[in-house]
């Protein structure tokens, strides 16, 4: 399948960015919490996957549970993947150079220290994909991942990477981390791979999840799919086997929503009761969790989930 004309007119005439069904409706929570936790973002000098990728539950996790989640090596993506709003480019460092000599090596102690500063029990680091760095930026994930320990030690951490290129020692390093949880998102199913996830392979990912169970046996597994691109629910089915086979055991299901007419169109809305009926196909697949829902997005409630999956009791 290919996407049908995705020009502007080509785009009208399809009604492909149309309004919101009303499950999608969100209402804005933006009391004190909030301002707290944007306070805190901006004067630490750190980006958010929550802003970067104009995620639909922003104002209730700043507002309701005063969490977020990190992106670190920059705001700069190096793929151009056609479902997603962060920026792409060459990434430059703090210093205004680009590649590895541009990293900013301060950025783990600043995210330690807004974890801190925001009283986390819970932390979702993510990262914009690296393909510039020789390692894909591994390095870096694993010292936010000490720096999270040193200050806060009782912290349990979620990965959520790149495909690292499938590069194993890369893999190794993330994995050594000792990260609670290893995230790395398949995104969508294999025939929309090609279209939808520039420079991504469908096969890659689904080992790059296998290379983490393989390097670190004692950590949570975890993956997240957009429904709305053109699947299937045959597809999507087929999707679920195939992260079993690998070794998931945490899954998140929700809704595509296009970030601008730039980007890939919504095919399909699927219903709240779709959702449902998929959560139960994940159960029955022997999926330790899945959330599933228009709303959810890969870090959505991930502080629940875990307590959920190790009877931990103080993540509110």
């Amino acid at each position: 399948m290919e996407f049908a004309d995705n020009t502007l007119a080509g785009r009208a005439a399809r009604g492909a960015y149309t309004r919101k069904p009303a499950w999608l409706r969100v209402q804005l929570q933006a009391g004190a919490a909030f301002g707290e936790v944007r306070k805190t973002l901006d004067s630490s000098r750190l980006h958010t996957v929550c802003e970067e990728a104009r995620c639909p539950n922003l104002h209730e996790c700043w507002g309701k549970y005063k969490t977020a989640s990190f992106m670190i090596l920059g705001d700069t993506c190096t793929r151009r993947c056609r479902f997603c709003a962060v920026k792409t480019g060459l990434p430059r460092g703090v210093d205004g150079r680009h590649g590895q000599a541009g990293l900013d090596h301060d950025e783990p102690r600043r995210v330690a220290e807004a974890a801190l500063a925001m009283n986390l029990v819970h932390v979702v680091v993510t990262m914009v994909t690296r393909d510039d760095l020789p390692d894909g930026g591994a390095g870096m994930m694993a010292a936010t991942v000490a720096a999270l320990r040193l200050a806060v030690p009782s912290i349990s951490v979620e990965l959520l990477s790149s495909d690292l290129m499938g590069n194993r020692d890369s893999i190794r390093s993330l994995a050594a981390s000792g990260a609670d949880i290893l995230s790395h998102n398949l995104e969508t199913v294999r025939r929309l791979t090609p279209i939808v996830r520039s420079r991504s392979d469908y096969d890659r990912s689904l080992a790059f999840l296998v290379t983490c169970r393989e390097f670190a046996p004692r950590a949570l597994i975890k993956s997240s799919l957009m429904l709305g691109l053109g699947e299937t629910r045959e597809e999507i089915l087929a999707t679920m086997d195939d992260l079993r086979a690998a070794g998931i055991e945490i899954l998140n299901l929700g809704q595509y929503l296009q970030p601008s007419r730039l980007h890939a169109p919504v095919e399909k809305y699927w219903t709240p009761e779709e959702f449902a009926e998929l959560r139960q196909q994940g159960i029955q697949r022997g999926f330790r969790h899945v959330e599933a829902g228009p709303l959810v997005r890969s870090s959505y409630h991930a502080g629940e989930q875990f307590a959920k999956m190790t009877n931990m009791t103080n993540i509110g």
